[in-house]
């Protein structure tokens, strides 16, 4: 799950991790409620979506006075930001961050997230702060220095003094800037959190160390643990049709494609979706409708997969282990027998009574396209959209 900037404050306020002051503002009035409460005389007028590159897209401006606090606030608010997260169609702000300006010497970056292939987190900085840190991965990696968290153990004491030399800092600074790294572990551990990142962290002209920015990711596993971090979802940001998939425990993730796929286990769908780019298809979606793959799953799983208009065939593979194929086939017909779908489907059965549910299938007064491997489902799936 992600949260906005200023709910990822409100984390590192908890634990003490610096940051402007601030609040949220859903309106022009409540921009200047909030610019009125701050002890500046500079303001920062942010718009809260869940992407990066606000900046470049004008979602980020410096009002010297509360009159500008209020222009930038109505031409923000409402307003569709394209970065390079959001995607063509881009995002609708509704909400801004109003704080305090900052006198800035520096900009550099932090962030911690997991390593899976050492299988521990890494604390990760960088001088290069402020520009987009994939940009600087791969065009400048040896930029981005990394310490690897022993799970257990925790940041040392010896790797925080590192990454501060790391950041250039000096003198006092290095201690401030060990104190900051310790309590971001700390509101990093303590949330469940996959991903924290600053961007930028900045050194103030009198030598303070602050959170500029501020990103959160969260364990979707581990949210039962933190109902005031789930309060902090906002649908609004998500996609609509990722949403209602999640209210009957479907895992779906739509994808720029044209085959719809319907599968049971995470890692098949993940083979399906390849063997469907290996045959020259593109997969509209990532779904896993579990191990039951009941009448009601099914025909819930066609109803998001056909609220995609990209759509032109799709792709059933299931395999037989838990399940019965012969009752998976008649769930299938059954759930088609509520939900309409006008694409050819192509099925593909294996493991326990899969002769079975092939033969109910191709007895049906339903045109269901049969594939008897995973192999000949790709090619088959793939031949009935080009037709």
């Amino acid at each position: 799950m992600n949260i906005h900037e200023y709910q990822a404050k409100e984390i590192f306020r908890k634990y003490n991790v610096p940051v402007p002051k601030g609040g949220v503002a859903f309106s022009v009035e409540e921009a200047l409620e909030v610019a009125n409460s701050l002890d500046s005389n500079i303001f920062v007028v942010k718009a809260q979506i869940h992407a990066g590159g606000r900046g470049k897209a004008g979602g980020v401006k410096i009002a010297k006075n509360l009159d500008e606090v209020s222009l930038y606030a109505n031409e923000i608010l409402g307003k569709t930001l394209v970065t390079h997260q959001t995607g063509p169609a881009g995002k609708t702000v509704s909400r801004l961050l109003i704080e305090e300006g900052i006198d800035i010497a520096r900009e550099l970056y932090m962030g911690i997230v997991l390593d899976r292939q050492s299988g521990k987190f890494v604390f990760m900085v960088s001088e290069e702060g402020g520009m987009e840190i994939e940009k600087v991965a791969a065009e400048t990696p040896e930029k981005i220095i990394k310490e690897w968290i022993e799970p257990g153990i925790g940041l040392q004491a010896f790797q925080a003094r590192k990454l501060a030399y790391a950041l250039g800092l000096e003198g006092v600074q290095v201690k401030q800037g060990s104190k900051f790294m310790f309590a971001l572990c700390t509101a990093f551990n303590a949330s469940d959190a996959s991903l924290v990142e600053i961007n930028p962290l900045v050194v103030t002209s009198s030598g303070d160390i602050m959170a500029l920015d501020a990103k959160m990711n969260f364990d979707d596993n581990a949210l039962y643990r933190h109902a005031d971090i789930l309060e902090f979802r906002d649908l609004s940001e998500e996609e609509p049709s990722e949403v209602e998939a999640s209210k009957f425990n479907l895992n779906y993730i739509k994808l720029d494609g044209n085959v719809g796929c319907m599968v049971n286990g995470a890692g098949l769908a993940m083979g399906t979706m390849d063997i469907i780019k290996l045959y020259g298809g593109e997969p509209a979606n990532f779904l896993d409708v579990g191990g039951v793959a009941s009448p009601e799953t099914v025909a819930n799983g066609f109803r998001i997969i056909m609220s995609d208009e990209n759509v032109k065939a799709v792709l059933i593979n299931i395999f037989g282990g838990i399940v019965r194929c012969d009752r998976v086939a008649l769930g299938i017909i059954q759930a088609l027998g509520e939900v309409k779908v006008d694409v050819p489907i192509v099925v593909r059965l294996a493991g326990t009574n899969a002769e079975e549910g092939s033969k109910i299938l191709a007895d049906s007064d339903m045109d269901f396209i049969v594939a008897q491997s995973l192999a000949e489902a790709a090619e088959k799936v793939t031949a009935a959209i080009e037709e």
